[in-house]
Protein backbone atom coordinates (compact mmCIF):
# COMPACT_ATOMS: atom_id res chain seq x y z
CA UNK A 1 0.00 0.00 0.00
CA UNK A 2 1.52 3.05 -1.04
CA UNK A 3 1.74 6.28 1.47
CA UNK A 4 0.54 9.49 0.59
CA UNK A 5 3.48 10.81 0.40
CA UNK A 6 4.93 8.02 -2.16
CA UNK A 7 1.65 8.77 -4.25
CA UNK A 8 3.05 12.36 -3.99
CA UNK A 9 6.72 11.16 -5.24
CA UNK A 10 5.31 9.25 -8.12
CA UNK A 11 2.44 11.53 -8.83
CA UNK A 12 5.46 14.51 -9.53
CA UNK A 13 8.03 11.74 -11.15
CA UNK A 14 5.11 10.99 -13.44
CA UNK A 15 4.46 14.88 -13.76
CA UNK A 16 8.00 15.62 -14.89
CA UNK A 17 7.91 13.07 -17.76
CA UNK A 18 4.67 14.52 -19.64
CA UNK A 19 6.81 17.80 -19.24
CA UNK A 20 9.61 16.46 -20.98
CA UNK A 21 7.45 14.93 -23.82
CA UNK A 22 5.30 18.27 -24.36
CA UNK A 23 8.95 19.93 -24.15
CA UNK A 24 10.14 17.92 -26.85
CA UNK A 25 7.57 18.58 -29.73
CA UNK A 26 9.32 21.98 -30.05
CA UNK A 27 12.63 20.74 -29.66
CA UNK A 28 12.37 17.63 -32.26
CA UNK A 29 10.50 20.27 -34.63
CA UNK A 30 13.92 22.61 -34.29
CA UNK A 31 16.44 19.54 -34.49
CA UNK A 32 14.80 18.10 -37.55
CA UNK A 33 14.44 21.27 -39.54
CA UNK A 34 18.55 20.69 -39.12
CA UNK A 35 18.80 16.86 -39.44
CA UNK A 36 15.93 15.48 -41.25
CA UNK A 37 13.31 13.43 -39.92
CA UNK A 38 14.04 9.75 -40.17
CA UNK A 39 17.67 10.69 -39.96
CA UNK A 40 16.81 12.10 -36.24
CA UNK A 41 14.57 9.10 -35.17
CA UNK A 42 17.09 6.76 -36.16
CA UNK A 43 19.60 8.44 -34.26
CA UNK A 44 17.29 8.76 -31.21
CA UNK A 45 15.94 5.02 -31.19
CA UNK A 46 19.39 3.66 -31.56
CA UNK A 47 20.13 5.36 -27.92
CA UNK A 48 17.04 4.01 -26.61
CA UNK A 49 18.06 0.81 -28.03
CA UNK A 50 21.66 1.74 -26.29
CA UNK A 51 19.92 1.66 -23.41
CA UNK A 52 17.55 -0.57 -22.89
CA UNK A 53 19.92 -3.48 -24.67
CA UNK A 54 20.96 -5.10 -21.53
CA UNK A 55 17.53 -6.10 -20.26
CA UNK A 56 16.52 -7.27 -23.98
CA UNK A 57 19.70 -9.93 -23.92
CA UNK A 58 18.99 -11.85 -20.68
CA UNK A 59 15.04 -11.92 -22.29
CA UNK A 60 15.47 -13.41 -25.67
CA UNK A 61 12.31 -15.59 -26.89
CA UNK A 62 10.55 -15.85 -30.32
CA UNK A 63 7.47 -14.59 -28.26
CA UNK A 64 9.58 -11.36 -27.53
CA UNK A 65 10.74 -11.27 -30.81
CA UNK A 66 6.83 -11.96 -32.45
CA UNK A 67 5.64 -9.23 -30.51
CA UNK A 68 8.14 -6.93 -30.80
CA UNK A 69 7.89 -7.05 -34.32
CA UNK A 70 4.33 -6.74 -34.64
CA UNK A 71 4.14 -3.31 -32.04
CA UNK A 72 7.20 -1.84 -32.68
CA UNK A 73 6.29 -1.82 -36.40
CA UNK A 74 3.40 -0.09 -35.18
CA UNK A 75 5.35 2.40 -32.66
CA UNK A 76 7.96 2.85 -35.70
CA UNK A 77 4.65 4.32 -38.09
CA UNK A 78 3.24 6.91 -35.42
CA UNK A 79 6.66 8.60 -34.60
CA UNK A 80 7.04 8.82 -38.54
CA UNK A 81 3.66 9.92 -39.17
CA UNK A 82 3.83 12.22 -36.01
CA UNK A 83 7.86 13.71 -36.87
CA UNK A 84 6.88 14.22 -40.36
CA UNK A 85 3.61 15.80 -39.16
CA UNK A 86 5.46 17.98 -36.68
CA UNK A 87 7.90 18.84 -39.34
CA UNK A 88 4.66 20.53 -41.64
CA UNK A 89 2.50 21.99 -38.69
CA UNK A 90 2.86 23.80 -35.20
CA UNK A 91 4.54 22.17 -31.86
CA UNK A 92 1.14 22.79 -30.65
CA UNK A 93 -0.99 21.60 -33.09
CA UNK A 94 1.11 18.53 -32.93
CA UNK A 95 0.41 17.94 -29.42
CA UNK A 96 -3.15 18.57 -28.88
CA UNK A 97 -3.44 16.45 -32.19
CA UNK A 98 -1.57 13.35 -30.47
CA UNK A 99 -3.64 13.74 -27.78
CA UNK A 100 -6.57 12.48 -29.42
CA UNK A 101 -4.86 8.92 -29.57
CA UNK A 102 -6.85 8.36 -26.44
CA UNK A 103 -10.04 8.02 -28.64
CA UNK A 104 -8.92 5.50 -30.72
CA UNK A 105 -7.55 3.10 -28.63
CA UNK A 106 -11.47 1.79 -27.93
CA UNK A 107 -11.93 1.68 -31.88
CA UNK A 108 -9.10 -0.46 -32.30
CA UNK A 109 -9.85 -2.97 -29.45
CA UNK A 110 -13.19 -2.65 -31.22
CA UNK A 111 -12.14 -3.45 -34.64
CA UNK A 112 -9.29 -5.94 -33.58
CA UNK A 113 -10.73 -7.21 -30.22
CA UNK A 114 -14.57 -7.19 -30.68
CA UNK A 115 -14.40 -4.91 -27.48
CA UNK A 116 -17.88 -3.22 -26.97
CA UNK A 117 -16.60 0.97 -27.41
CA UNK A 118 -18.02 2.84 -24.11
CA UNK A 119 -21.00 5.62 -25.36
CA UNK A 120 -18.38 7.90 -23.75
CA UNK A 121 -15.96 6.84 -26.50
CA UNK A 122 -18.30 7.67 -29.00
CA UNK A 123 -19.25 11.37 -27.41
CA UNK A 124 -15.49 12.16 -27.32
CA UNK A 125 -14.87 10.87 -30.79
CA UNK A 126 -17.44 13.70 -31.58
CA UNK A 127 -15.73 16.35 -29.51
CA UNK A 128 -12.71 15.12 -31.12
CA UNK A 129 -14.16 15.99 -35.01
CA UNK A 130 -15.20 19.29 -33.58
CA UNK A 131 -12.04 20.27 -31.92
CA UNK A 132 -9.96 19.60 -34.75
CA UNK A 133 -12.14 21.18 -37.22
CA UNK A 134 -12.11 24.13 -35.18
CA UNK A 135 -8.40 24.23 -34.47
CA UNK A 136 -7.62 23.87 -38.13
CA UNK A 137 -9.06 26.84 -38.93
CA UNK A 138 -13.21 25.94 -38.88
CA UNK A 139 -13.14 25.55 -42.85
CA UNK A 140 -11.98 28.76 -43.29
CA UNK A 141 -8.54 27.63 -44.58
CA UNK A 142 -7.60 24.23 -45.82
CA UNK A 143 -6.31 21.80 -43.06
CA UNK A 144 -2.08 22.04 -42.66
CA UNK A 145 -1.07 18.64 -44.41
CA UNK A 146 0.85 18.24 -41.12
CA UNK A 147 -1.89 18.00 -39.15
CA UNK A 148 -3.75 14.99 -41.43
CA UNK A 149 -0.12 13.68 -40.71
CA UNK A 150 -0.11 13.91 -37.07
CA UNK A 151 -3.73 12.54 -37.49
CA UNK A 152 -2.26 9.41 -38.68
CA UNK A 153 -0.22 9.24 -36.13
CA UNK A 154 -2.75 9.54 -33.32
CA UNK A 155 -3.97 6.57 -35.29
CA UNK A 156 -1.12 4.41 -34.95
CA UNK A 157 -0.62 5.24 -31.40
CA UNK A 158 -4.30 4.37 -30.45
CA UNK A 159 -3.29 1.29 -32.16
CA UNK A 160 -0.49 0.90 -30.90
CA UNK A 161 -1.49 1.48 -27.26
CA UNK A 162 -4.12 -1.26 -28.10
CA UNK A 163 -1.79 -4.13 -28.48
CA UNK A 164 0.08 -3.08 -25.86
CA UNK A 165 -2.97 -4.11 -23.61
CA UNK A 166 -3.05 -7.35 -25.43
CA UNK A 167 0.80 -8.32 -25.42
CA UNK A 168 2.58 -6.68 -23.00
CA UNK A 169 1.88 -8.84 -19.66
CA UNK A 170 3.81 -11.84 -21.47
CA UNK A 171 7.07 -9.65 -21.19
CA UNK A 172 8.90 -8.00 -18.97
CA UNK A 173 8.37 -4.55 -19.58
CA UNK A 174 11.84 -3.21 -20.23
CA UNK A 175 13.19 -5.72 -22.67
CA UNK A 176 9.92 -5.79 -24.58
CA UNK A 177 10.41 -1.97 -24.52
CA UNK A 178 13.98 -2.13 -25.91
CA UNK A 179 12.55 -4.64 -28.23
CA UNK A 180 10.50 -2.67 -29.49
CA UNK A 181 12.97 0.53 -29.58
CA UNK A 182 15.14 -2.45 -32.06
CA UNK A 183 12.60 -2.69 -34.15
CA UNK A 184 11.94 0.91 -34.80
CA UNK A 185 15.63 1.85 -35.68
CA UNK A 186 15.57 -0.95 -38.06
CA UNK A 187 12.50 0.19 -39.63
CA UNK A 188 13.85 4.11 -39.75
CA UNK A 189 17.59 2.77 -40.59
CA UNK A 190 15.40 1.29 -43.80
CA UNK A 191 13.88 4.02 -44.74
CA UNK A 192 16.42 6.61 -44.30
CA UNK A 193 18.41 6.16 -47.30
CA UNK A 194 15.06 5.94 -49.47
CA UNK A 195 14.03 9.41 -48.33
CA UNK A 196 17.35 11.67 -47.41
CA UNK A 197 20.96 11.34 -47.87
CA UNK A 198 22.68 9.31 -44.79
CA UNK A 199 25.07 11.48 -42.66
CA UNK A 200 26.20 11.75 -39.47
CA UNK A 201 24.30 14.57 -36.59
CA UNK A 202 25.31 17.66 -36.67
CA UNK A 203 27.04 19.08 -33.09
CA UNK A 204 24.25 21.01 -33.10
CA UNK A 205 21.08 18.09 -33.29
CA UNK A 206 23.29 15.92 -30.32
CA UNK A 207 21.75 17.51 -27.35
CA UNK A 208 18.07 16.76 -28.85
CA UNK A 209 18.90 13.28 -29.50
CA UNK A 210 20.36 12.50 -26.16
CA UNK A 211 17.11 13.83 -24.72
CA UNK A 212 14.79 12.36 -26.56
CA UNK A 213 16.62 9.50 -26.68
CA UNK A 214 17.48 9.03 -23.48
CA UNK A 215 14.77 11.15 -21.35
CA UNK A 216 12.03 10.94 -23.16
CA UNK A 217 12.07 7.49 -24.67
CA UNK A 218 14.19 5.02 -22.33
CA UNK A 219 13.69 6.85 -19.04
CA UNK A 220 10.14 8.06 -19.88
CA UNK A 221 8.78 4.72 -20.52
CA UNK A 222 10.48 3.15 -17.54
CA UNK A 223 9.06 6.09 -14.93
CA UNK A 224 5.48 5.29 -17.17
CA UNK A 225 5.47 1.59 -16.21
CA UNK A 226 6.63 1.81 -12.87
CA UNK A 227 4.23 4.76 -11.47
CA UNK A 228 1.32 1.98 -13.40
CA UNK A 229 2.24 -0.71 -10.88
CA UNK A 230 2.20 2.45 -8.03
CA UNK A 231 -0.92 4.39 -8.53
CA UNK A 232 -4.75 4.07 -9.58
CA UNK A 233 -5.69 3.92 -13.11
CA UNK A 234 -7.71 7.06 -13.26
CA UNK A 235 -4.77 8.87 -11.19
CA UNK A 236 -2.36 8.02 -14.33
CA UNK A 237 -4.82 9.00 -16.65
CA UNK A 238 -5.19 12.21 -15.88
CA UNK A 239 -1.31 12.81 -15.61
CA UNK A 240 -0.86 11.71 -18.54
CA UNK A 241 -3.35 14.13 -20.45
CA UNK A 242 -1.42 16.61 -19.27
CA UNK A 243 1.27 16.12 -22.34
CA UNK A 244 -1.09 17.55 -24.47
CA UNK A 245 -1.20 20.80 -22.39
CA UNK A 246 2.60 21.32 -22.40
CA UNK A 247 2.98 20.95 -25.87
CA UNK A 248 0.48 23.38 -26.60
CA UNK A 249 2.06 25.48 -23.59
CA UNK A 250 5.73 25.53 -24.79
CA UNK A 251 4.58 25.99 -28.31
CA UNK A 252 2.75 29.25 -27.24
CA UNK A 253 4.93 30.39 -25.05
CA UNK A 254 8.67 28.97 -26.06
CA UNK A 255 7.59 28.25 -29.75
CA UNK A 256 6.20 31.53 -30.76
CA UNK A 257 2.57 29.91 -32.01
CA UNK A 258 -0.13 31.84 -31.95
CA UNK A 259 -3.61 30.74 -32.16
CA UNK A 260 -6.89 32.54 -33.05
CA UNK A 261 -9.92 32.36 -30.38
CA UNK A 262 -11.76 29.80 -32.40
CA UNK A 263 -8.66 27.58 -32.05
CA UNK A 264 -8.49 27.95 -28.29
CA UNK A 265 -12.02 26.66 -28.38
CA UNK A 266 -11.09 24.27 -30.81
CA UNK A 267 -8.12 23.07 -28.35
CA UNK A 268 -10.03 23.70 -25.23
CA UNK A 269 -12.47 20.90 -27.11
CA UNK A 270 -10.16 18.43 -27.65
CA UNK A 271 -8.85 18.92 -24.16
CA UNK A 272 -12.66 17.50 -23.19
CA UNK A 273 -12.15 14.73 -25.50
CA UNK A 274 -9.07 13.53 -24.42
CA UNK A 275 -10.11 13.64 -20.90
CA UNK A 276 -13.49 12.11 -21.14
CA UNK A 277 -11.84 9.01 -23.03
CA UNK A 278 -9.20 8.59 -20.89
CA UNK A 279 -10.64 9.40 -17.60
CA UNK A 280 -14.45 8.43 -17.12
CA UNK A 281 -14.06 4.83 -18.30
CA UNK A 282 -11.08 4.30 -15.53
CA UNK A 283 -13.04 5.63 -12.99
CA UNK A 284 -15.96 3.17 -13.60
CA UNK A 285 -13.87 0.47 -13.80
CA UNK A 286 -12.41 1.42 -10.50
CA UNK A 287 -15.50 2.16 -8.96
CA UNK A 288 -16.89 -1.11 -9.70
CA UNK A 289 -13.68 -2.84 -8.76
CA UNK A 290 -14.07 -0.87 -5.62
CA UNK A 291 -17.46 -2.16 -5.26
Amino acid sequence: METPHRRRFWTGMLVGVTAVWGWTFLVVKEATGQYGVVGFLAARFALATAIMGPFLATRRSVGLARDSALVGGVLAASYLFQTFGLAATSATHCGLITGLFVVFVPIANRVLFRRPVPGTMWIAACLSVTGLFLLTGAGMERPRFGDLLTLGAAVCLGLHCALLEQVARRHDAAAFAGGQFLVATIVFLAVWPLVDRVRPPPRDVIPAIVLTGVLATAVGFLVQTVVQQKLAAARVAVILTLETVFAAFFGVVLGGDRLGPTQWIGAAVMLVAVTLAEIVPRMRGESAQAG
